[in-house]
């Protein structure tokens, strides 16, 4: 029994499924690839029980088995090959691969072995162009959380209405709030999707325009595009009242270039406390300026920039990462900045918006100025 595939193809999908797997797996049938072959089409699956990835290649074969294959062996022997038509012959749970100059031989197990796909029952169905689900990853991923004892924060909100949709990321000290208003459904949609799932989408959505059917119920939802099939369990529970923490009254207002802003807390930052990060605004007139110290180091950076303000003076402190991670995150020339008082939530967001399909808030929770 043998298959042919192109080295540099196979590849190029392996190291994409590899983002799956797991260091220490429980099960080691999950330190392998699933090859399910079936005549001329191969999907090969990586699980990590909770996530599971599958990509479909065309093969020159006329065999139907499944097999499990040692990931990082297959990979390892693959980077060292260039590329050329690989032959897999298949005898007595040996896998030989035959190349121009030389062969190779590994152990595989019963692909029987490896977990089924989930099937999911009662699925809703919604389409998202790739574009607009990779820039609504990008635009809210990096707020989510990371916390064990508070799952429902280690994702993202999906909410879609027949209005528009709302997707929501937070970790209780940032919070991105993202609407868009070329997202509709007849029904309501609300589900938690995890990050580890959405940070691999990130990695593989393609940049030219193609549908992603994503299929969901209460408990998973499968991700459908080009060749790619990812299922992901979704996080269980309510996620947090966002709405109530976004400050409604904001009477000082500051307008400033971005570029300029993130500049000048990347160079303040550098003199931070490395224990808070944390970098002080202060706004008097139309000048802000920025500034950190380390007392511990005697360290310390101020800089003044010119800006729009309408408001009252004020001093502020932040997490200079915080306030690096959410300029980066947005792509307009000018920002506004909404504040109320040095102990409430700034909100961040972008001026001259060229999509009206797009709103954004970004909110930031303060740091006590010493």
């Amino acid at each position: 029994m043998k298959f042919i595939i192109s080295s540099s193809e196979l590849l190029k999908n392996l190291q994409i499924l590899g983002s799956i797997l797991n260091t220490n797996n429980t099960l080691p049938i999950l330190d392998n690839f699933l090859f399910d072959i079936d005549n001329n089409n191969l999907t090969i699956t990586s699980s990590d029980l909770e996530t599971s990835l599958s990509s479909k290649i065309s093969i020159e074969s006329s065999i139907d088995i499944k097999i499990a294959i040692p990931a990082k062996l297959l990979i390892d022997i693959l980077k060292s090959l260039p590329d050329q038509p690989l032959t897999f012959s298949l005898e007595k749970n040996i896998l030989e691969i035959n190349s121009n100059n030389g062969k190779y031989a590994l152990s595989y197990m019963n692909g029987d072995e490896f977990p089924k796909s989930i099937i999911i029952e009662d699925a809703s169905e919604i389409i998202f162009d790739s574009n607009v689900l990779l820039n609504i990853i990008n635009s809210t991923i990096f707020a989510s959380g990371n916390d064990d004892l508070r799952p429902v924060m280690s994702g993202v909100f999906f909410q879609i209405n027949s209005e528009n949709a709302c997707f929501v990321a937070t970790d209780a000290h940032k919070l991105v709030k993202y609407i868009r208003n070329d997202i509709k459904s007849e029904s309501s949609v609300e589900f938690i999707a995890p990050n580890k799932p959405l940070n691999i989408l990130k990695s593989i959505l393609p940049e030219k325009k193609a549908d992603v059917k994503v299929f969901y119920n209460k408990t998973n939802a499968i991700f459908s595009f080009l060749n790619f099939t990812l299922i992901c369990r979704l996080i269980d529970g309510k996620f947090p009242n966002y709405e109530a923490v976004i400050p409604k009254e904001n009477p000082n207002i500051l307008e400033i270039d971005r570029i300029q802003l993130l500049n000048s807390t990347k160079r303040a930052s550098i003199f931070s406390s490395k224990t808070t990060n944390q970098v002080k605004f202060e706004i008097k007139g139309n000048l802000l300026q920025i500034s950190a110290e380390d007392l511990d180091f005697n360290n310390k950076a101020e800089e003044t920039l010119e800006c729009n303000y309408n408001g009252e003076d004020i001093a502020i402190g932040f997490n200079s990462r915080f306030i690096i991670e959410m300029l980066n995150n947005l792509s307009s020339e000018l920002v506004k900045v909404e504040l109320s008082s040095p102990n409430r939530a700034g909100l961040i967001s972008p001026i001259n918006q060229n999509d009206d399909n797009n709103q954004i808030t970004m909110l930031v929770m303060p740091i006590m100025l010493s």
